[in-house]
């Protein structure tokens, strides 16, 4: 039993598409995963997700397409692309879009608002797609179709999900925190072990997909913002024991030759650090089994 991941979107906060982000991709957060059963499990809107409902399209020759949409959040880079998403637009399709009960409005309003004539030509209602909406809580689990999967409360402004994926009966598994910021836990409201739950919740996983928007140098001026250091990422990765640590949510500042330095700055700091971890980058186009 496995889970097939592809990368669709891996820039966090706003689009950011030119000639020095081609490699890694301008795009934001949108990640498909496929189970054994073929079923379709998509983690964050962002604006890679337009991309996605193309190809699925193209895939499904016309047959009807159904799948789960896991938000970790509402802010405007993780739901920007849903107006966009082909396949809500066509009569049969079925998706099911999951969130946090404990957002500061539900995923369901702030969905529909994003399509409010004020700001979108189209209404939410005019979509043809059938669009449930669920909610997953932090500490609960869910099964679906070929996976389950595990929520945990992470550290961003206006609270946000990690999600850990495995199929069933498989000791591999994918952990997913788009937004964390690990640093600066005097501004958040999260428990005194909020550390030590969070290694908890991602140790051994095979691959984690984690927040690293931020150098150190940068991340002294962005306090508070909700996003984490290369570093951050990295001893965080070797303190639960993770295998493969995906770099994420990209500034949109950053070039693909930063980028590859950055990369390069992790895998040096590993090695200095005696550990095994393998360090990617998230780039639109990126596939990984678990």
């Amino acid at each position: 039993m496995s889970l097939r991941v592809q990368f669709w979107g891996t820039r966090g906060s706003i689009p950011s598409p030119g000639k020095k982000t081609v490699r890694y991709g301008g795009n934001t957060p949108c990640v498909e995963i496929r189970t054994d059963e073929g079923w379709l499990v998509i983690l964050d809107a962002g604006t890679g997700i337009r991309e996605l409902g193309l190809s699925l399209l193209h895939r499904s020759a016309g047959a009807p397409v159904a799948g789960d949409i896991f938000l970790t959040h509402a802010h405007w880079d993780h739901i920007q692309g849903i107006p966009f998403f082909a396949p809500l637009f066509q009569r049969g399709n079925h998706f099911t879009i999951w969130g946090s009960p404990s957002l500061e409005r539900s995923v369901d309003r702030v969905v529909r608002d994003q399509m409010s004539p004020v700001v979108f030509p189209v209404s939410f209602e005019e979509l043809d797609a059938r669009i449930d909406f669920s909610t997953i809580a932090a500490g609960e689990r869910r099964s679906g179709t070929g996976y389950e999967v595990e929520a945990f409360e992470v550290q961003h402004p206006g609270g946000a999900l990690g999600y850990r994926f495995r199929a069933p009966g498989s000791a591999q598994s994918i952990v997913y925190v788009s937004d964390n910021e690990l640093g600066s836990p005097d501004k958040y409201a999260s428990a005194v072990d909020w550390r030590q739950q969070l290694v908890a919740f991602v140790r051994g996983a095979t691959v984690m997909v984690h927040d690293t928007m931020y150098t150190t140098d940068e991340y002294d001026h962005h306090r508070g913002w909700g996003h984490s250091t290369y570093r951050d990422g990295v001893e965080l990765a070797l303190e639960a024991g993770v295998a493969t640590l995906v770099l994420f949510h990209h500034d949109p500042q950053r070039t693909d030759d930063e980028l590859d330095q950055r990369i390069d700055e992790c895998r040096a700091l590993v090695r200095s650090l005696g550990g095994t971890l393998q360090v990617l980058g998230a780039a639109e186009g990126l596939s990984l089994t678990v």
